[in-house]
């Protein structure tokens, strides 16, 4: 499904083939790193379908894919500029293959808004980050296995460092008056994700 929406997505904007297959090959290269347990293509997969839920909602579903497929093609946990490289590598793939302006400033800037997922005057952008961040809200089972696998990408990082980091990422959203800023995943996700987000707080020691 991931592939066929991408060929479709290109072949809208007239790319051709050769350029369709080189841009697609770049995208599961990318995600399929072997140093990525969460942020792969089974992560992009899943938030195509919360997003396919919603679709009637969004204004531009094309700038919407393209930052889909590109807002973590870039992903070293080493580093802390992930967002806007992924940003500016989008902006690069739009403009090779004919985007209008407008459009790869709105996919820049909703790529940006997954560093820290705050409400947005952007209706697009605020059911982009909400998908994002779905995972929040999914069963015991599937919120732990998605702990382990973010655990498992920060593995360079002694325990210690690791649970300072998480405690900070789980505050934040904590903080928050609300964490999805959209009806659809606030009444979907929100009692799930502030249980998980808590009992996952109280296991980092």
């Amino acid at each position: 499904m991931l592939k066929s929406t991408y060929i479709e997505l290109l072949k809208s904007h007239q790319a051709n083939s050769e350029a369709i297959d080189t841009l697609w090959q770049e995208i599961t290269t990318n995600y399929s790193n072997q140093n990525r347990h969460y942020h792969n293509l089974q992560h992009i997969e899943n938030l195509l379908m919360e997003l396919r839920n919603v679709e009637e909602k969004i204004d531009n579903w094309k700038v919407i894919l393209f930052s889909l497929f590109y807002h973590d093609i870039i992903y070293k946990t080493t580093k802390k500029d992930n967002e806007e490289k992924s940003a500016i590598l989008a902006t690069k793939r739009m403009t090779q293959i004919g985007v209008n302006n407008r459009d790869i400033q709105l996919c820049y800037q909703q790529i940006i808004a997954t560093k820290n997922h705050r409400e947005n005057s952007d209706s697009d952008t605020n059911y982009f980050t909400d998908a994002d961040l779905s995972i929040l809200g999914q069963n015991s089972s599937v919120y732990n296995t998605y702990c382990q696998n973010i655990r498992k990408e920060y593995a360079i990082y002694p325990t210690f460092l690791y649970n300072k980091g998480r405690k900070k990422v789980i505050n934040h959203f904590l903080s928050q008056a609300s964490i999805y800023k959209t009806t659809h995943f606030f009444e979907k996700y929100e009692t799930q994700a502030k249980s998980n987000l808590t009992l996952e707080l109280k296991r980092l020691v």
